[in-house]
């Protein structure tokens, strides 16, 4: 079927990001909100955002015109239960999302189409309320939807086929880079860049570095743009601990996903971040991201290995689960986390052996399950194969 008519539910900022990338692509759009005021404050920020834009030059005064002809901002469950799309972009719960669900299946026609832009649930377990799941699919946007390319669709255990297809098409169509993932904890994105964060907690409480000296290392030895823990502060400790500890619960427990009591203690001391004002660093920063004693070339490297050891671990390891595919799984990690490169091709350049080496010397020194290597990285090791062949 073809797509026009599109309804958002929630009207916080991934939702009017995703109104607002829909409206731009002459997609009408409707977003609900059960709060009025929430939807007066969403369309009076998105009006100034398309007003600095077109300051800058990037849209006409009447394509801005048009974005903003092309939303209908709602507190009317009804008005946009009219949509063939309709997104679902609320409080991460999944009670509160399975009562919707419920509500507005009710109001709209048989055929529309249910997506949520869930980060972290199971997308059978929200499909399932409904009289007809077969229509229904995760679409994971990431922030800010206007400027992030990358979405992942994700099909429960009861959705059409047919929709992968359409919805793929559609995503392309808003220019984003669709990617398909296996409805799993953390789907792509959220479950190999757990290592990011999760390794780098590891190294600062077992004394090895300092917050300032691995975010330095990560950067300037490994070519990311920002270090784990400046990155945490910009999401929000909150966040990032609450997908850690719900991927650790949703894997029974796996100890490659444990949570930090470094993050934790963050988290209780209401130190979220920028939002804050006060996380690993205080802001506004004031060269506390440049470690006053710069580590030298071989600590740096020592850091920026670890991590990315493990990154790549767990990227092979979801490729080894049928997760998703080897080029998927990549361009997620590029196009949703802005890193350097992909991790399998990053494995490809390393020398898969030398990863297998690397973390089994690790798993050697502690002992514990979290450093396991993959079984697929120590196949391909033994058989020489590469992830992508030249």
């Amino acid at each position: 079927m073809e797509i026009k008519q599109i309804s958002v539910i929630g009207s916080g900022a991934m939702g009017s990001g995703i109104a607002q990338v829909a409206a731009q692509n002459d997609y009408k759009v409707a977003v609900y909100d059960v709060n009025p005021v929430a939807l007066q404050n969403a369309a009076a920020k998105l009006s100034d955002t398309l007003e600095k834009l077109q300051a800058k030059g990037k849209f006409s005064p009447e394509k801005v015109a048009q974005i903003k002809q092309n939303i209908l901002w709602s507190n009317k469950l009804s008005e946009v239960a009219k949509g063939q799309l309709i997104i679902e972009a609320i409080v991460e719960d999944l009670s509160s999302k399975q009562l919707l669900y419920r509500e507005i299946e009710l109001l709209a026609p048989e055929n529309t189409i249910f997506a949520s832009n869930t980060s972290s649930l199971s997308i059978a377990a929200l499909a399932s309320v409904l009289k007809n799941p077969a229509n229904f699919v995760g679409l994971h946007f990431f922030n800010p939807v206007p400027l992030m390319k990358l979405v992942e669709i994700i099909p429960a255990l009861q959705t059409h086929p047919s929709l992968i297809a359409t919805l793929q098409k559609l995503m392309q169509d808003w220019g984003k880079v669709p990617v398909l993932a296996k409805d799993t904890p953390g789907f792509i994105v959220n479950k190999v860049a757990r290592p990011f964060y999760g390794e780098a907690l590891r190294i600062y409480e077992e004394g090895i570095a300092s917050f300032a000296e691995i975010d330095y290392s990560m950067k300037n030895y490994g070519g990311f743009r920002m270090g784990p823990f400046e990155l945490m502060d910009f999401i929000g400790n909150d966040i990032n601990y609450a997908v850690t500890e719900s991927v650790f619960l949703a894997f029974y427990f796996d100890p490659r996903y444990k949570p930090a009591f470094a993050q934790k203690k963050m988290v209780d001391a209401n130190w979220l971040g920028r939002k804050t004002a006060k996380g690993y660093y205080t802001y506004p920063l004031e060269n506390e991201a440049t470690p006053a004693i710069l580590p030298d070339e071989t600590k740096a490297k020592a850091i920026f290995e670890r991590v990315l050891a493990m990154l790549i671990n767990e990227a092979a390891d979801t490729l080894f689960w049928q997760i998703a595919t080897a080029e998927d799984i990549d361009t997620a990690m590029r196009y949703g986390t802005n890193y350097p490169k992909g991790l399998l091709q990053w494995a490809n350049d390393w020398g898969i052996a030398n990863v297998v080496s690397y973390m089994d010397n690790l798993y050697e020194t502690y002992r514990e399950d979290r450093y396991r290597c993959s079984p697929l990285l120590r196949k391909m090791a033994s058989e020489n194969k590469l992830f992508f062949q030249a």
